[in-house]
């Protein structure tokens, strides 16, 4: 498999530390308000990469943290006259309400920063005994320039990272590139017992301690994020992991990810312009899936424009592989006994030009594209009747796949229908033979109000529940 490195620039051979073994980390949400849709395009990509990686073969650990002390939910706390801790924890949960409604997989690790705060401790003392870390009035700062490397993922010169990082310019800093570690108490603020006096964890250091932690001292195979977060985020989180602990010459990350913005109407998200919106606005309208298909009918690096012509774009292609699997399912019903070897060499033909895709850089777009031409292998083959291995070898592959895109996971079984509704079917059928079409329509009738949508087929009646 080969992926962009965004500390090369290039796309790399991806090759783990450990054979078979992949330590992956992606940075996970501020939780102080829901997230929007910019913050579910990372959530679903790297989701999908955690996914491939293990359905070929690897054994992979994921860590994605929770950022839940930080000014922003300070602020949300003072607003609302409560505390830092019911903030983050309400969100948390508002997480996943929406990671689940978006078919995301919980990492296999999801730290807090209030959890980690030994560790944090830990590794700011091992910084500041090292030479990069100073202490002014309690608050913990990183020499930017004494760290050589500073610059190396974010490709610019220091003199331009300075002038693009002059937000936060407190006194007692000694460079303006430099950037807090540890954070001195503030009146009415929570804090934690360091040997530096009362603080909190500053942004950039929280990544770092938790890979440290909870993935090994020795560095990762992975690290992911949007393009945001390379600088300063990414590039601080470099310069921490690599000036403190047991990396020798390893690095902290040997492969980064970014996956591009979301636009909407062809503009920046911004609450400013009126065109912001959470995951949970754009589900109430549309559902979770289509966000879901909206996220990986792109490749992952390049810029996606949301508008509501694409998102019911998506709606619809979701509807197509949805129709394909129960078409599937009903001649799995009617089938007879045989394999059919042409037939499979297609189907393993489809999911080796998925694979294909997969292995370029994770084009999920040529990915899904392979799967929607399976579909339509599928829809033709289905056309008469077929046997039964055949129909399954397709059914294993198609679902397969679809998993590894965590795409068509609301699919009910057919087995959910009642005894009643069986029986008004059954009634319907016998109706029909006795050409008593009043009452076969008035059944028809019924069960669409009941939202049963029937079809007649020449292989006999196919069913769906109406959206």
């Amino acid at each position: 498999m080969k992926v962009f490195n965004t500390l090369s620039r290039k796309k790399e051979e991806f090759v783990p530390m450990e054979p078979g073994k992949v330590k992956m980390y992606a940075c996970g949400p501020t939780v102080y308000n829901y997230i929007h849709i910019g913050n579910a395009r990372p959530l679903c990509v790297f989701d999908v990469l955690r996914r491939y990686l293990e359905y070929r073969g690897y054994e992979v650990t994921f860590v994605q943290n929770f950022t839940d002390i930080d000014d922003k939910i300070i602020k949300k706390a003072n607003e609302e006259g409560t505390d830092y801790k019911t903030v983050s924890e309400r969100y948390i949960g508002e997480y996943w309400t929406d990671a689940k409604g978006l078919g995301v997989r919980p990492a296999t690790i999801h730290p807090k920063a209030t959890e980690t705060v030994e560790k944090i401790i830990q590794t700011v003392e091992e910084i500041v005994e090292n030479g990069y870390g100073y202490v002014v009035d309690g608050s913990v700062y990183f020499r930017s320039r004494r760290f050589r490397g500073y610059g190396k993922l974010s490709h610019q010169p220091l003199e331009e990272l300075d002038a693009g990082n002059r937000i936060e310019l407190d006194a007692g800093k000694e460079d303006g590139l430099d950037f807090v570690l540890w954070k001195a108490a503030k009146p009415g603020e929570p804090s934690w017992d360091s040997p530096w006096g009362p603080g909190r964890p500053g942004w950039h250091i929280e990544c770092t301690a938790m890979i440290k932690k909870h993935l090994g001292e020795q560095g990762i195979d992975i690290h992911c994020g949007g393009q945001d977060l390379i600088f300063p985020h990414h590039e601080n989180e470099i310069a921490q992991g690599e000036c403190c602990g047991t990396l020798g010459e390893s690095p902290y990350a040997r492969y980064w990810m970014h996956n591009g913005f979301i636009n909407v109407d062809s503009r920046k998200m911004s609450k400013s312009l009126g065109n912001f919106f959470t995951v949970r606005d754009v589900a109430e309208k549309y559902g979770y899936e289509p966000i879901k298909f909206m996220m990986i009918q792109a490749h992952y690096r390049s810029p996606i424009n949301y508008t509501v012509e694409v998102i019911e774009q998506c709606k619809a292609g979701m509807e197509r592989l949805y129709t394909c699997r129960e078409n599937l399912d009903f001649a799995l019903e009617k089938a007879g006994e045989g394999a059919d070897p042409d037939f499979a060499a297609q189907v393993e033909a489809r999911r080796q030009q998925f694979i294909e895709a997969m292995e370029d850089d994770l084009n999920t777009a040529d990915g899904l594209a392979a799967v929607y031409e399976l579909a339509r292998d599928i829809n033709s083959y289905i056309t008469v009747p077929r046997g039964k291995e055949a129909l399954e070898g397709a059914a294993k592959v198609f679902d397969q796949l679809c998993d590894v895109l965590g795409i068509l996971y609301n699919r009910e079984e057919k087995g959910s229908l009642d005894q009643e509704v069986e029986g008004l079917i059954a009634q319907r059928q016998q109706a029909r033979k006795e050409k008593n079409f009043a009452l076969a329509d008035q059944i028809r009738d019924s069960l669409k109000a009941r939202g049963i949508v029937l079809e007649d087929t020449p292989q006999g009646v196919k069913w769906h529940r109406a959206e």
